[in-house]
């Protein structure tokens, strides 16, 4: 009986030992790897802002051609949108990378990552603007109007600094959702921080500590942007704009 209780007390100890070594971080291997996932993250941060900025240029014209519903342009952006939001993005860089240069258009993975990201980001950044245009009602602009004012001065003065209000929330969930999109990329051979993770993870096997990093430096990368969103909301709601 003493000899079973010593036994699953032994058992119990190893048991701890194991869990205890297996939670506790190799120190001396994140900070030699440390200034890696640095320059991934710096080339991470890059392409992920390049792309995005990109998207919202074209997000912005695609919400405009809608609103105003221009007529055949219309009806593309609609192709677009649907074909963009309805097929990963990892397929998207799959075309591009590996399509384009069968048909004679040469590029790299930097450039496919920066295409990729403005061509599924634009059109959820269209939608975003696109319900933030059709949220002011069509009394103001019938009242701008009647005023005397042009397309461009009610676009300017009257729908654009209401859509705002109404847009921020999206447009800054759809940022974020655009830079953590970028953990796709190294499937395309660009060394990012997923990249740098997974080729970590293969060669010395440290997966907890890869994979630790791996989340601070995508939590350092995006905590921030999700501050300045709230920030941003608070104050045009304070200002007067939104609900």
């Amino acid at each position: 009986m003493i000899w079973g209780t010593l036994v699953i007390v032994t058992k119990r100890f190893t048991t701890v030992k194991i869990i205890k070594e297996a939670v506790i971080l190799n120190w001396e291997f994140i900070w030699e790897y440390l200034p890696l996932y640095q320059k991934a993250a710096w080339l991470t941060v890059k392409i992920g802002l390049i792309g995005i900025l990109f998207a919202i240029m074209l997000g912005f014209i695609c919400a405009i051609i809608q609103y105003y519903k221009v007529p055949f342009f219309k009806r593309i952006v609609g192709v677009y949108i649907e074909l963009s939001r309805n097929t990963p993005l990892l397929v998207q860089l799959f075309f591009l990378y590996y399509g384009l240069p069968k048909i004679g258009i040469q590029t790299n993975a930097t450039t496919c990552g920066i295409v990729g990201l403005a061509f599924l980001g634009g059109s959820y950044m269209a939608e975003a603007f696109r319900s933030g245009l059709e949220a002011v009602e069509v009394i103001q602009t019938e009242s701008a109007l009647s005023l005397g004012m042009n397309r461009y001065q009610i676009m300017r003065y009257v729908v654009l600094p209401q859509a705002i209000s109404v847009t921020i929330p999206a447009f800054m969930a759809n940022i974020i959702f655009l830079m953590k999109e970028t953990s796709v990329f190294s499937a395309i051979s660009l060394m990012d921080l997923m990249f740098t993770a997974k080729d970590l993870i293969g060669l010395y096997y440290k997966t907890t500590e890869s994979l630790f990093l791996l989340v601070v430096f995508y939590l350092i990368i995006l905590l921030p942007i999700s501050i300045l969103g709230s920030l941003l909301e608070r104050r045009l709601r304070y200002a007067g704009f939104g609900s």
